[in-house]
């Protein structure tokens, strides 16, 4: 939404409302705002000028003898002037991927770390939407098998991390013929991603269906698994939900617990940050914009991270729309490139 113009009077009340309300939760009142001693003006002038916000729809009194609250529409205005600003630099302590062994190599356990960050950073919710493995590039893989019909996949990604998946396959695999699937793809498509993988083989199925016939349709079979079981599956890293329910009144706690409790919810949740994976910044969304009933009464800050050569997911934290944006805002910002550059220097 476009900010719509107001004078430098207007900004600065509004700008005092909205950073005290956040602090406090309490309704600001025109004595406070002429105490801070933002403008030279009388307070009636002061008065005038809320009187002026809340019919544009940027602040609310909740009862006549209060003073005023910002509205989604004053929060957001707000938000967007910090959103103008080049997020500062924000100190992280616990260098990722050093909580554990083998973080360094390992994609999961580093977006673990990720979240657990931005949970104890922002006392609120971390979060982080896992990459699908199907659209990752990879270096080199190998088709496991593990039981009847089950397969692990082990990929080494071209930013040198492993990632492990278990594909309910349907059928029986015999090791050797995991083997030759995972020598074939390694040779032709190195470099490239599952998805890619699939689309090719779908192609030229019907050029070389004579001649490998069997093997074609067992390597598809085994890839549509894969990719499949990964589409219906949620991969979305959650940190801190115990925080934020706490902030919240009992009336909200239910709608909370849902959120993280029920499948559907999360899986929506995770479309919701899907659709901002290729932000080029930190994006910010408030109250009903998220389109979320269950989460309506909360902002989410969000950001990706990836390697020098794709976008891998999506990052961030949930809290209650009184969140100090000066902080939350950078923080995600840093969470989100020191993740993108812990995983892009990744030695071999």
């Amino acid at each position: 939404m476009k900010n719509p113009t107001l004078r430098d009077k207007d900004r600065l009340v509004l700008q005092t409302i909205v950073e005290d309300y956040l602090k406090n939760g309490q309704p600001v009142s025109s004595g406070f705002v002429h105490q801070k001693k933002v403008l030279d003006d009388s307070p009636a002038t002061i008065r005038n000028i809320m009187a002026k916000l809340e019919e544009m729809g940027f602040l609310a009194q909740p009862h006549a003898s209060a003073g005023r609250v910002p509205t989604d529409r004053g929060l957001r205005f707000y938000v967007n002037s910090l959103l103008a600003d080049e997020p500062r630099v924000v100190d992280l302590s616990g260098p990722l991927g050093e909580t554990r062994a083998s973080s360094k190599d390992d994609l999961n356990a580093l977006l673990q770390d990720a979240s657990r960050l931005l949970a104890d950073q922002s006392d609120s919710v971390g979060f982080v939407l896992s990459p699908r493995i199907s659209r990752i590039n990879f270096h080199h893989l190998r088709f496991i098998k593990i039981a009847e019909t089950k397969v692990m996949l082990l990929l080494v990604t071209t930013f040198h991390m492993v990632l492990t998946e278990i594909v309910n396959t349907g059928s029986d695999y015999a090791q050797s013929e995991l083997d030759r699937a995972s020598q074939y793809i390694n040779q032709k498509f190195a470099g490239k991603n599952l998805a890619v993988v699939r689309d090719v083989l779908l192609r030229e199925l019907p050029v070389t269906k004579s001649q490998f016939d069997q093997a074609y349709a067992r390597l598809m079979a085994l890839l549509r698994a894969s990719i499949d079981q990964e589409e219906n599956e949620l991969q979305m890293i959650v940190q801190g939900a115990a925080q934020l329910i706490d902030k919240f009144e009992e009336s909200g706690v239910d709608k909370l617990k849902m959120l993280f409790q029920n499948f559907e919810e999360k899986a929506h949740l995770a479309r919701l940050l899907s659709d901002f994976i290729a932000l080029d910044k930190v994006k910010v969304l408030i109250g009903e914009e998220s389109h979320l009933p269950l989460i309506s009464e909360c902002s989410l800050v969000l950001s990706h991270y990836g390697d020098d050569r794709q976008v891998l997911g999506s990052l961030g934290i949930i809290g209650p729309k009184r969140i100090p944006y000066k902080k939350i805002i950078p923080l995600v910002d840093n969470v989100a490139k020191k993740l993108s550059r812990t995983i892009s220097r990744n030695p071999s």
